[in-house]
């Protein structure tokens, strides 16, 4: 299993970081080696699981191997599932920001594509039909480029700082898309994490390295039947 965590940097448009799990074999000395060599085996082409997401997905204030999507890699990788893991996480984002990206993250076809955005939209108040339509257009362009692609959506909820109304409709909303374009849904990513202190960072709002492993869990409980 390969896991690939997209960087800020690399989300701009220079390389793409590739972390193999394992070590290295060495490579015999030309000296050592046998007569004649049957030639290595070609790896078959692994199936790419992409989280696309904000700084929940790109685990901001932890390690990139303790962030839920590094956790469900090394999950795939102890099972030996033929998948690549790519982390497309970025600090900040909206789904507007999302929206005008993915077709860049896209260029090559994905299997399944984690969609988690929404939250930072809901914590400043943005309009609910703009999230909706820009969550729509993201998850339209992944259809037309990966047409084969099964696409799960992370539902969020937010605090009623914007009014209880605002906060029952924007938790409601990820039920609606789900429904609407036959998604595999979990109904809230940060369940039994949210709200707990012992779980988030100082700001309250992102998870600890213990709290990833609670979201982990979460997400691996609805892949988990996808990855075949």
């Amino acid at each position: 299993m390969k896991f690939l965590n997209l960087s800020l940097a690399a989300l701009l448009g220079l390389a793409l970081t590739a972390c193999n799990t394992g070590p290295t074999a060495e490579k015999p000395a030309a000296a050592e080696a046998p007569a004649t060599t049957a030639p290595a085996a070609t790896p078959a082409t692994k199936k790419r699981l992409l989280f696309f997401g904000n700084s929940l997905t790109a685990g901001y204030g932890v390690e990139p191997e303790q962030a839920f999507a590094g956790l469900i890699g090394a999950k795939i990788d102890s099972l030996k599932l033929p998948y690549e893991v790519i982390n497309a996480g970025l600090s900040g984002e909206t789904t507007a920001g999302g929206r005008s990206r993915v077709g860049w993250i896209l260029k090559q076809p994905v299997d399944v594509f984690v969609l988690e955005l929404g939250g930072n939209d809901g914590l400043r108040g943005l309009p609910l039909s703009a999230t909706r339509d820009n969550l729509q257009g993201i998850i339209d362009t992944v259809r037309r480029r990966s047409p084969g692609a099964q696409i799960v959506l992370a539902g969020m909820q937010i605090p009623p700082n914007m009014g209880q109304v605002y906060a029952q409709d924007f938790k409601a909303l990820y039920q609606e898309i789900a429904t609407k374009n036959h998604l595999v849904l979990i109904p809230f990513l940060l369940q039994g994490v949210g709200g707990d202190r012992s779980l988030n960072q100082a700001d309250g709002i992102h998870p600890t390295p213990a709290g990833h492993r609670i979201v982990a869990r979460t997400v691996w409980a609805v892949l988990q039947p996808l990855l075949k």
